[in-house]
Protein backbone atom coordinates (compact mmCIF):
# COMPACT_ATOMS: atom_id res chain seq x y z
CA UNK A 1 0.00 0.00 0.00
CA UNK A 2 1.50 3.54 -0.58
CA UNK A 3 2.06 5.93 1.52
CA UNK A 4 -0.84 8.89 2.19
CA UNK A 5 0.55 12.07 0.11
CA UNK A 6 2.08 14.52 2.26
CA UNK A 7 -0.50 17.59 3.22
CA UNK A 8 0.50 21.16 2.31
CA UNK A 9 -1.11 23.99 2.83
CA UNK A 10 -0.75 26.60 -0.44
CA UNK A 11 -1.23 30.53 0.23
CA UNK A 12 -1.64 32.08 -3.18
CA UNK A 13 -2.70 35.30 -4.75
CA UNK A 14 -1.67 38.13 -7.30
CA UNK A 15 1.54 40.56 -5.76
CA UNK A 16 0.86 42.90 -2.89
CA UNK A 17 -2.18 40.86 -1.51
CA UNK A 18 -0.79 40.14 1.46
CA UNK A 19 -0.15 36.92 1.14
CA UNK A 20 3.17 37.16 3.53
CA UNK A 21 0.54 37.96 6.88
CA UNK A 22 -1.21 35.23 6.02
CA UNK A 23 1.58 32.70 5.84
CA UNK A 24 2.43 34.33 9.14
CA UNK A 25 -0.91 33.83 10.65
CA UNK A 26 -1.10 30.08 9.70
CA UNK A 27 2.35 29.52 10.90
CA UNK A 28 2.28 30.88 13.95
CA UNK A 29 -1.25 29.35 14.45
CA UNK A 30 -0.65 25.67 13.62
CA UNK A 31 2.86 24.97 13.61
CA UNK A 32 4.09 25.78 9.97
CA UNK A 33 7.12 26.51 8.05
CA UNK A 34 6.82 29.03 4.90
CA UNK A 35 8.76 27.75 1.28
CA UNK A 36 8.85 30.39 -1.27
CA UNK A 37 6.68 29.79 -4.56
CA UNK A 38 7.72 33.20 -6.30
CA UNK A 39 10.13 32.97 -9.43
CA UNK A 40 11.96 36.67 -8.05
CA UNK A 41 12.23 35.61 -4.04
CA UNK A 42 14.76 33.18 -4.92
CA UNK A 43 17.73 35.23 -5.29
CA UNK A 44 19.95 36.51 -3.54
CA UNK A 45 21.00 40.16 -3.15
CA UNK A 46 17.44 41.74 -4.02
CA UNK A 47 15.24 41.30 -0.64
CA UNK A 48 13.54 44.51 -0.86
CA UNK A 49 13.09 45.29 -4.43
CA UNK A 50 11.82 41.75 -5.02
CA UNK A 51 9.53 42.06 -1.64
CA UNK A 52 11.03 39.23 0.46
CA UNK A 53 9.63 38.59 4.15
CA UNK A 54 11.76 40.49 6.64
CA UNK A 55 14.19 39.63 8.77
CA UNK A 56 12.12 40.22 11.66
CA UNK A 57 9.34 38.28 9.79
CA UNK A 58 11.31 35.33 8.81
CA UNK A 59 12.39 35.30 12.56
CA UNK A 60 9.22 34.23 13.49
CA UNK A 61 8.73 30.69 12.10
CA UNK A 62 11.00 29.14 9.47
CA UNK A 63 11.60 30.00 6.00
CA UNK A 64 12.79 28.07 2.77
CA UNK A 65 13.97 29.15 -0.73
CA UNK A 66 14.41 32.62 -0.35
CA UNK A 67 17.30 34.34 -1.23
CA UNK A 68 19.42 31.74 -1.87
CA UNK A 69 20.35 31.95 -5.77
CA UNK A 70 22.99 33.79 -7.42
CA UNK A 71 21.53 36.77 -9.49
CA UNK A 72 23.25 35.15 -12.36
CA UNK A 73 22.02 32.18 -12.80
CA UNK A 74 18.16 30.54 -13.73
CA UNK A 75 16.13 28.00 -12.66
CA UNK A 76 13.13 26.15 -13.68
CA UNK A 77 9.55 25.33 -12.91
CA UNK A 78 10.89 22.15 -13.18
CA UNK A 79 14.58 22.75 -11.57
CA UNK A 80 12.05 24.63 -8.65
CA UNK A 81 9.94 21.41 -7.76
CA UNK A 82 12.72 19.69 -6.64
CA UNK A 83 14.40 22.16 -4.48
CA UNK A 84 10.72 22.36 -3.21
CA UNK A 85 9.78 18.97 -2.09
CA UNK A 86 13.10 18.52 -0.75
CA UNK A 87 12.45 21.56 1.45
CA UNK A 88 9.08 20.42 2.11
CA UNK A 89 9.96 16.69 3.05
CA UNK A 90 12.81 18.93 5.62
CA UNK A 91 9.97 20.64 6.74
CA UNK A 92 7.80 17.26 7.57
CA UNK A 93 10.89 15.91 9.39
CA UNK A 94 11.07 18.82 11.52
CA UNK A 95 6.79 17.88 12.40
CA UNK A 96 6.04 21.17 10.89
CA UNK A 97 3.28 21.63 8.09
CA UNK A 98 4.43 23.16 5.08
CA UNK A 99 3.00 26.58 3.77
CA UNK A 100 3.67 26.91 -0.04
CA UNK A 101 3.57 30.87 -0.45
CA UNK A 102 3.68 32.76 -3.25
CA UNK A 103 2.41 33.96 -6.92
CA UNK A 104 3.85 32.31 -9.20
CA UNK A 105 1.47 30.08 -10.69
CA UNK A 106 3.78 27.88 -12.71
CA UNK A 107 5.77 26.65 -10.10
CA UNK A 108 2.57 25.68 -7.98
CA UNK A 109 1.65 23.87 -10.97
CA UNK A 110 5.15 22.16 -11.32
CA UNK A 111 5.06 21.28 -7.58
CA UNK A 112 1.53 20.43 -7.69
CA UNK A 113 0.58 18.69 -10.53
CA UNK A 114 3.36 18.16 -12.40
CA UNK A 115 5.18 19.29 -15.77
CA UNK A 116 5.72 17.34 -19.05
CA UNK A 117 8.91 15.91 -19.17
CA UNK A 118 9.07 17.98 -22.78
CA UNK A 119 12.98 18.33 -24.07
CA UNK A 120 14.30 21.71 -25.46
CA UNK A 121 13.34 23.05 -28.19
CA UNK A 122 16.59 24.12 -30.67
CA UNK A 123 16.58 27.59 -31.27
CA UNK A 124 16.66 27.48 -34.77
CA UNK A 125 13.33 25.36 -34.80
CA UNK A 126 11.31 28.27 -32.62
CA UNK A 127 13.01 31.23 -34.74
CA UNK A 128 11.55 28.99 -38.05
CA UNK A 129 8.06 29.02 -36.50
CA UNK A 130 8.23 32.25 -34.99
CA UNK A 131 9.23 33.90 -38.62
CA UNK A 132 6.38 31.30 -40.08
CA UNK A 133 3.62 33.15 -37.39
CA UNK A 134 4.89 36.82 -39.06
CA UNK A 135 4.69 35.92 -42.42
CA UNK A 136 1.27 33.72 -42.75
CA UNK A 137 -0.61 34.96 -39.74
CA UNK A 138 -2.77 33.41 -36.54
CA UNK A 139 -5.51 31.59 -38.62
CA UNK A 140 -2.69 29.69 -40.73
CA UNK A 141 -0.78 28.50 -37.50
CA UNK A 142 -3.70 27.90 -35.40
CA UNK A 143 -5.56 25.71 -38.27
CA UNK A 144 -1.89 23.91 -38.39
CA UNK A 145 -2.19 23.13 -34.65
CA UNK A 146 -5.53 21.83 -35.09
CA UNK A 147 -5.26 19.02 -37.74
CA UNK A 148 -2.11 18.00 -35.59
CA UNK A 149 -3.27 18.26 -32.22
CA UNK A 150 -7.04 19.39 -32.16
CA UNK A 151 -7.65 18.28 -28.49
CA UNK A 152 -4.81 21.45 -27.69
CA UNK A 153 -6.08 23.34 -30.25
CA UNK A 154 -9.68 23.45 -28.78
CA UNK A 155 -8.21 24.93 -25.43
CA UNK A 156 -6.21 27.52 -26.93
CA UNK A 157 -7.04 31.06 -28.85
CA UNK A 158 -6.12 31.73 -32.43
CA UNK A 159 -4.52 34.75 -31.23
CA UNK A 160 -2.79 33.15 -28.21
CA UNK A 161 0.87 33.48 -30.34
CA UNK A 162 3.02 32.09 -26.81
CA UNK A 163 0.61 29.12 -27.06
CA UNK A 164 -0.21 28.04 -30.03
CA UNK A 165 3.74 28.21 -31.49
CA UNK A 166 5.22 26.99 -28.45
CA UNK A 167 2.56 23.76 -29.60
CA UNK A 168 4.26 24.27 -33.02
CA UNK A 169 7.40 24.16 -32.00
CA UNK A 170 7.28 21.01 -29.46
CA UNK A 171 5.65 19.36 -32.43
CA UNK A 172 8.51 19.99 -34.77
CA UNK A 173 11.20 19.25 -32.67
CA UNK A 174 9.90 16.41 -30.92
CA UNK A 175 7.63 14.73 -33.52
CA UNK A 176 5.01 14.20 -30.43
CA UNK A 177 1.70 16.94 -29.63
CA UNK A 178 1.62 18.90 -26.46
CA UNK A 179 -1.35 16.66 -25.54
CA UNK A 180 0.79 13.51 -25.93
CA UNK A 181 3.39 15.14 -23.98
CA UNK A 182 0.83 16.31 -20.99
CA UNK A 183 -0.49 12.91 -21.09
CA UNK A 184 3.01 12.13 -18.64
CA UNK A 185 3.41 14.94 -15.93
CA UNK A 186 6.07 14.30 -13.73
CA UNK A 187 5.97 15.43 -10.09
CA UNK A 188 8.94 15.27 -7.53
CA UNK A 189 6.24 14.21 -4.79
CA UNK A 190 2.64 13.33 -4.19
CA UNK A 191 1.21 16.14 -2.10
CA UNK A 192 -2.45 17.00 -0.84
CA UNK A 193 -3.03 20.14 -0.80
CA UNK A 194 -5.32 22.57 0.27
CA UNK A 195 -5.15 26.38 -1.82
CA UNK A 196 -5.99 29.45 0.28
CA UNK A 197 -6.41 32.50 -2.07
CA UNK A 198 -5.70 36.13 -0.98
CA UNK A 199 -7.41 38.60 -3.10
CA UNK A 200 -8.19 42.16 -3.37
CA UNK A 201 -10.68 44.36 -5.70
CA UNK A 202 -8.68 45.80 -7.91
CA UNK A 203 -8.94 49.62 -7.12
CA UNK A 204 -7.81 48.81 -4.07
CA UNK A 205 -5.13 46.41 -5.07
CA UNK A 206 -3.59 49.15 -7.10
CA UNK A 207 -3.51 51.48 -4.40
CA UNK A 208 -1.83 48.83 -2.32
CA UNK A 209 0.77 48.29 -5.37
CA UNK A 210 1.41 52.32 -5.14
CA UNK A 211 2.04 52.29 -1.51
CA UNK A 212 4.30 49.15 -1.52
CA UNK A 213 6.87 50.61 -4.13
CA UNK A 214 6.67 53.60 -1.94
CA UNK A 215 7.92 51.63 1.02
CA UNK A 216 10.56 49.87 -1.16
CA UNK A 217 11.90 53.06 -2.35
CA UNK A 218 11.87 54.19 1.32
CA UNK A 219 13.62 50.69 2.62
CA UNK A 220 16.40 51.59 0.13
CA UNK A 221 15.50 49.79 -3.27
CA UNK A 222 17.59 51.62 -4.97
CA UNK A 223 20.61 51.42 -3.13
CA UNK A 224 20.26 47.75 -3.15
CA UNK A 225 20.32 47.84 -6.91
CA UNK A 226 23.00 49.83 -7.30
CA UNK A 227 25.13 47.64 -4.93
CA UNK A 228 24.24 44.91 -7.04
CA UNK A 229 25.60 46.75 -9.86
CA UNK A 230 28.71 48.26 -7.99
CA UNK A 231 29.59 44.13 -7.07
CA UNK A 232 29.72 43.63 -11.08
CA UNK A 233 26.72 41.93 -11.64
CA UNK A 234 25.94 41.96 -15.34
CA UNK A 235 23.14 44.04 -15.77
CA UNK A 236 21.39 41.34 -17.73
CA UNK A 237 21.54 38.67 -15.04
CA UNK A 238 18.32 36.52 -15.10
CA UNK A 239 17.82 37.74 -11.26
CA UNK A 240 17.77 41.44 -12.40
CA UNK A 241 15.41 41.06 -15.59
CA UNK A 242 12.31 40.87 -13.06
CA UNK A 243 9.90 43.68 -12.47
CA UNK A 244 11.16 46.58 -9.96
CA UNK A 245 14.51 44.90 -10.24
CA UNK A 246 14.89 45.81 -14.08
CA UNK A 247 13.22 49.64 -14.31
CA UNK A 248 15.23 50.61 -11.29
CA UNK A 249 18.74 48.60 -12.78
CA UNK A 250 17.68 51.22 -16.56
CA UNK A 251 17.64 54.05 -14.43
CA UNK A 252 20.60 53.67 -12.80
CA UNK A 253 22.62 52.77 -16.08
CA UNK A 254 21.17 56.31 -17.32
CA UNK A 255 18.74 55.03 -19.38
CA UNK A 256 15.66 56.67 -17.79
CA UNK A 257 14.64 58.77 -14.41
CA UNK A 258 13.94 57.68 -11.05
CA UNK A 259 9.95 59.19 -11.62
CA UNK A 260 9.62 57.17 -14.88
CA UNK A 261 11.52 54.26 -13.78
CA UNK A 262 8.91 54.17 -10.76
CA UNK A 263 6.28 54.95 -13.13
CA UNK A 264 7.22 51.60 -15.21
CA UNK A 265 7.31 50.06 -12.41
CA UNK A 266 3.94 50.29 -11.09
CA UNK A 267 2.56 50.02 -14.91
CA UNK A 268 4.62 46.50 -14.92
CA UNK A 269 3.07 45.59 -11.42
CA UNK A 270 -0.39 46.18 -12.14
CA UNK A 271 -0.05 44.21 -15.73
CA UNK A 272 1.49 40.85 -13.44
CA UNK A 273 -0.97 41.06 -11.24
CA UNK A 274 -3.80 40.80 -13.78
CA UNK A 275 -2.05 38.01 -14.99
CA UNK A 276 -1.49 36.28 -11.55
CA UNK A 277 -5.51 36.52 -10.86
CA UNK A 278 -6.26 35.49 -14.32
CA UNK A 279 -4.37 32.46 -13.95
CA UNK A 280 -4.89 31.72 -10.41
CA UNK A 281 -9.32 32.67 -10.70
CA UNK A 282 -8.80 29.12 -13.15
CA UNK A 283 -7.89 26.90 -10.21
CA UNK A 284 -11.43 25.56 -8.89
CA UNK A 285 -9.47 24.15 -5.89
CA UNK A 286 -8.69 27.59 -4.60
CA UNK A 287 -10.71 29.17 -1.39
CA UNK A 288 -10.67 32.94 -1.51
CA UNK A 289 -10.06 35.14 1.17
CA UNK A 290 -9.82 39.11 1.67
CA UNK A 291 -6.29 39.94 3.58
CA UNK A 292 -6.28 40.27 7.41
CA UNK A 293 -8.76 37.48 8.02
CA UNK A 294 -6.74 35.55 9.54
CA UNK A 295 -9.36 33.47 11.99
CA UNK A 296 -11.34 32.39 8.89
CA UNK A 297 -7.93 31.85 7.50
CA UNK A 298 -6.97 29.61 10.35
CA UNK A 299 -10.13 27.63 10.99
CA UNK A 300 -10.26 26.58 7.27
CA UNK A 301 -6.92 25.44 7.45
CA UNK A 302 -6.81 23.66 10.29
CA UNK A 303 -10.22 21.99 9.83
CA UNK A 304 -8.88 20.36 6.85
CA UNK A 305 -5.28 19.21 8.42
CA UNK A 306 -7.53 17.68 10.88
CA UNK A 307 -9.47 15.59 8.45
CA UNK A 308 -9.47 11.89 8.80
CA UNK A 309 -9.62 11.14 5.12
CA UNK A 310 -6.61 12.84 2.69
CA UNK A 311 -7.62 14.17 -0.71
CA UNK A 312 -11.58 15.08 0.23
CA UNK A 313 -13.08 17.87 1.16
CA UNK A 314 -13.53 21.90 -0.29
CA UNK A 315 -10.10 23.39 -1.64
CA UNK A 316 -8.09 20.10 -1.89
CA UNK A 317 -6.26 19.24 -5.26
Amino acid sequence: MSPSPARVLCVLGATGTGKTDAALALAEALGGAVVNVDSRQVYRGVPVTTAQPTQDEQARCPHHLYGFLPLEESVSAGAYAQQASGAVRQVLAQGLVPILTGGTGLYFQALLEGLAPIPDVPEAVRAAVQERWDHEGPETMHALLRRADPAYAAKVHANDRQRVTRALEVLEATGRTFSAWHARLERPMELDSFRLGVRVARPDLERRLARRIEAMLAAGAVEEIRAVLDSGVDPQAPGLSGIGCAELRDHLLGRTDLVEACRLWLANTRAYAKRQETWFRRDPHVRWFVPGDSAALVSHARSWLERDRPGAGEGAG
